[in-house]
C-alpha cells in the first residue's frame, strides 16, 4: 500500500467515524480508551487527544465502575456482546439532551452496546461500545405511560368530588368481601347521604348542590385514612369501607363525619349554605351471604337514621 493510499483510507475512515450519528468508544481490558469519534466528544466536551490512552473512570467519575467491569466480563471471556438498554440504566454517560428547550429531560436517554474486538490471533484484547441516542424514543414511552396512568386514575375516580367512582368502589368492596370472609381482622361498611338534598338543589340550584357535595367530599377525605376505601356511590350518596375497623371505632368515625359535616358552611353567590348528614353502619359478619347483602345492611341502617330524625347514624348487625 503507498502512502498516499494509506493517507487516503485513514481520511476516509475519519470521515465515517465523524460523521455517524452514534457514540463508538474502543477500550482496552484496563478501559483505557483508544477510540473517541466525533459524536462523544460533540457530547461530553472531551477531545480525543484528551482521553485517549487514559482510563474511561477518570473522566467519567459517575459510570459505576465494579459494575461496568462486570458487565462487560462476558464480552472479553466468553466473547459475546452485552447490551444496556434505558430502561434498566436511563443512560451510561451523562450528557445533556439535545433538545434543552423542547425536551422533557435533562440528560440523553441511551441504549449501549458493547462488542469484542478480536485480534489476529483470536484473542479479545478491547471492545467497542455504540452509544445510542434514545431520547425521543424514551421520552415517547414514558409520556405513553404517564397518559395511561392517568386514563387509569379517570376510569377509577369521580370527577366531582375526587373520590373512587362507583364502578370501581364497588369493584373493591367485592374484593374486600372476599378478603373478609378468609381472615379474622374487622372491616365496617359506611353508608352515607346528605340530608334534604333535593331542597338544596331546589332553592339554591344544582351548581349550590355539587358544591355541597363536594363540601362533604372534602369532609369525608379528612376524617378516614389512607387505608379506607371512600367513593362516590351515587348523587349525594357516599359509601366507605373502613379496614380494620370495628364497630365502636366506626362508630367514632360516622360521628366525626357527622360533626364536621354539620359546622361546614358552604358559600354560594353571596349565601351560605349548611348541610347535615345521615350515617348507616355495618360490621363485617360471616353470617353475611354475599357482598351486597353486607351492603344492604349498612343501606338498612342508613335508612333507620333518616327514619329516626337524620343528622345521625345508625348501625345494622347481621341476625
Amino acid at each position: 500500500m503507498t502512502v498516499p493510499s494509506e493517507i487516503a483510507r485513514m481520511h476516509w475512515q475519519h470521515e465515517l467515524l465523524s460523521s455517524i450519528e452514534v457514540g463508538i468508544v474502543v477500550l482496552d481490558k484496563d478501559f483505557r480508551v483508544e477510540v473517541w469519534n466525533q459524536f462523544m466528544e460533540n457530547h461530553s466536551g472531551i477531545l480525543p487527544s484528551r482521553i485517549c490512552e487514559t482510563s474511561l473512570f477518570g473522566h467519567f467519575p459517575e459510570i459505576d465502575e465494579q459494575w461496568l467491569r462486570a458487565k462487560a466480563d462476558p464480552v472479553f471471556s466468553l466473547k459475546t456482546p452485552v447490551f444496556v438498554i434505558w430502561e434498566q440504566r436511563a443512560h451510561l454517560f451523562r450528557f445533556g439532551s439535545n433538545r434543552p428547550i423542547t425536551s422533557d429531560s435533562d440528560y440523553m436517554y441511551q441504549n449501549v452496546t458493547m462488542f469484542p474486538l478480536t485480534s489476529t490471533t483470536g484473542e479479545v484484547e478491547r471492545m467497542c461500545m455504540l452509544v445510542y441516542d434514545v431520547t425521543d424514543q424514551a421520552l415517547g414511552k414514558r409520556r405513553v405511560e404517564r397518559l395511561n396512568d392517568e386514563l387509569k386514575v379517570m376510569s377509577r375516580v369521580d370527577g366531582l368530588t375526587g373520590l373512587y367512582n362507583r364502578r370501581y368502589w364497588q369493584e373493591r368492596f367485592d374484593y374486600t368481601f372476599k378478603l373478609a370472609k378468609r381472615r379474622s381482622k374487622p372491616i365496617t361498611a359506611m353508608m352515607l347521604d346528605i340530608d334534604h338534598f333535593k331542597r338544596v338543589n331546589d332553592t339554591y340550584g344544582h351548581q349550590a348542590g355539587d358544591k355541597v357535595i363536594q363540601a362533604l367530599a372534602s369532609v369525608i377525605k379528612r376524617c378516614v385514612r389512607e387505608t379506607d376505601l371512600a367513593g362516590r356511590y351515587g348523587g349525594e350518596e357516599f359509601a366507605i369501607i373502613l379496614t380494620d375497623t370495628q364497630e365502636e371505632g366506626a362508630k367514632k368515625v360516622a360521628e366525626r363525619i357527622r360533626k364536621q359535616a354539620e359546622e361546614t358552611l358552604v358559600e354560594h353567590e353571596g349565601q351560605q349554605i349548611s348541610f347535615t348528614v345521615s350515617l348507616g353502619l355495618a360490621e363485617y359478619s360471616s353470617e353475611c351471604t354475599s357482598s351486597m347483602a353486607w351492603l344492604e345492611l349498612a343501606d338498612q341502617a342508613l335508612y333507620d337514621a333518616k327514619q329516626n330524625g337524620r343528622n345521625q347514624y345508625r348501625i345494622r348487625r347481621q341476625h
